[in-house]
């Protein structure tokens, strides 16, 4: 398809996902890095009860509240930002 075409059906709000190869999609700034962490049972516990109460996975919660510490600490740089200018 060309860019044009492609362009004008997007503007028209055709799905145009049979369109594209998703099989190598990526998220920008998104790369995963597996990390374990200990922590104590009780501190299990309490994130287990706000996810559940929350309606998400313990990991879910995890990765929200370290995100808004980080950008709390640092609210000029957006935490994404920041992860790849330490990693250049």
């Amino acid at each position: 398809m060309k860019a044009k075409k492609f362009d004008q059906q997007f503007e028209d709000d055709v799905d145009l996902t049979a369109a594209l190869d998703l099989s190598k999609a990526k998220r920008a700034l998104q790369e995963q890095k597996r990390v374990n962490v200990d922590f104590p049972t009780w501190m299990v516990d309490s994130l287990d009860r706000e996810a559940s109460k929350l309606g998400v996975t313990r990991q879910s919660i995890i990765k929200v509240w370290i995100a808004e510490r980080l950008e709390a600490a640092s609210p000029a740089v957006p935490v994404r930002r920041r992860s790849r200018a330490a990693a250049v």
